[in-house]
């Protein structure tokens, strides 16, 4: 399919370096490349090559990995890894209604919305307004602002804005179990919850609150994810690794 006007969308170069720009039917600057005719993206079709100041491109559309990879940052971001594991145990999708604790610079958050849309609803509790800020200038720019609304508070005091309850709640933040009280009754019965922490006695708190609460299925974990080398003629692990981010803890509410 042909690109669209305002579609957000990256050059890719022979070594893998990208280039993010959105669609303009008529002149547009791009960084790096300069003044460049954007009618020209009409008849390309994901994967197709084009040339620009004499350099070759191949033009996509961005999954939500890619639009992660380029958020414009500020705090640290869910690394993607860990994002993935959150959508799969949280069982979140298309319609689901989230409430996400901490905005960072909005990399959860875009994965959250590219799940829940176009029917679903996340809802951000973010304790800096500078966080929000970031975070929606980063989902605004491919359209995803439209299923995501945040306020600013603590999350373990504030009053919630909301008139439905969330089929799943995530928690980024280093006490997410000062925040259960307040947070527990915006959650469904049945509803998934995630705790994101980075130390191991914040995970043993957590998991100990959720047991005292009477959750299901409390279940912690971490992610270590290592790539391969591969080379005409032989095939390694990297020396590299993605290791400790963060550790996750998962639940699901109950009736009690």
């Amino acid at each position: 399919m042909a690109f669209q006007e305002n579609e957000f969308i990256y050059l890719e170069d022979t070594s893998g370096k990208r280039i993010w720009l959105k669609v303009v039917y008529g002149m547009m600057k791009v960084q790096s490349l300069g003044a460049i005719d954007g009618t020209r993206f009409k008849d390309l079709d994901e994967g197709d090559k084009v040339t620009i100041v004499g350099r070759d491109y191949r033009v996509f559309r961005p999954g939500v990995l890619e639009l992660m990879e380029s958020l414009d940052r500020g705090a640290q971001i869910i690394s993607a890894k860990d994002a993935a594991t959150i959508l799969m145990h949280c069982d979140i999708k298309a319609g689901d209604r989230v409430i996400e604790v901490g905005a960072g610079s909005g990399g959860l958050t875009t994965a959250l919305l590219h799940a829940v849309a176009p029917t679903g609803q996340v809802l951000t509790l973010e304790f800096k307004e500078e966080n929000a800020i970031r975070a929606k200038k980063n989902v605004s720019r491919v359209g995803l602002d439209k299923y995501w609304s945040y306020q600013i508070g603590d999350a373990r005091d504030m009053s919630v804005d909301v008139d439905w309850q969330a089929d799943a709640l995530t928690m980024d933040m280093p006490d997410p179990w000062l925040a259960l009280d307040n947070l527990e009754k915006h959650l469904r019965s049945g509803g998934r919850l995630c705790a994101y922490v980075p130390n191991m006695n914040q995970a043993e708190s957590i998991v100990n609150a959720l047991r005292e609460h009477g959750y299901s299925s409390v279940y912690a974990l971490e992610n270590m994810q290592r790539g391969l080398e591969v080379h005409p003629g032989g095939v390694r692990p990297s020396f590299e690794m993605l290791g400790h981010t963060g550790y996750l803890i998962f639940a699901r509410k109950t009736s009690q």
